[in-house]
């Protein structure tokens, strides 16, 4: 995962974390990528100093958040952990059990997996609603 710092049309600052500077990009495209203060879809990455591997690191990570960014990333770790725990876990077969479910073709239910770049723009394409579950630091310890 990469964090960003981002910064949208009337200057506020946020950080983003993506999978890599493509997976940004996608989402900025598809408007995914928008300021959590005032909504704005006008969001670039701004000068960042590099990331140095500290035994401090999440302390400062968490030190630089303000309470509201607190309280909003507990509620995001809160909304992915709930909809991990109702729904199954498909793996890679996310794309496909999706378009099932969406065609009628299988009981509807929840489910969660890995789609690839591709296979996320053809469920779009057919006009399957899903939507990318974040992924913590935290969760891959």
């Amino acid at each position: 995962m990469i964090r960003f710092t981002l910064c949208c049309e009337k200057k506020h600052e946020f950080d983003g974390w993506f999978r890599s500077n493509a997976d940004f990009d996608t989402q900025k495209e598809r408007g995914l990528v928008t300021c959590p203060i005032c909504h704005s879809p006008k969001v670039e990455k701004t000068l960042m100093a590099p990331n140095i591997s500290t035994g401090r690191q999440q302390e400062k990570i968490a030190l630089a958040m303000g309470e509201e960014q607190r309280m909003a990333l507990e509620k995001l770790k809160e909304f992915a952990r709930k909809a991990r725990e109702s729904a199954d876990y498909v793996g890679e077969r996310f794309a496909e059990e999706a378009r099932k479910i969406h065609f009628g073709e299988v009981e509807p239910r929840g489910i969660y997996g890995e789609a690839t770049p591709e296979e996320a723009r053809q469920l779009i394409d057919d006009g399957v609603d899903f939507m990318p579950l974040p992924v913590f630091p935290d969760d891959q310890n």
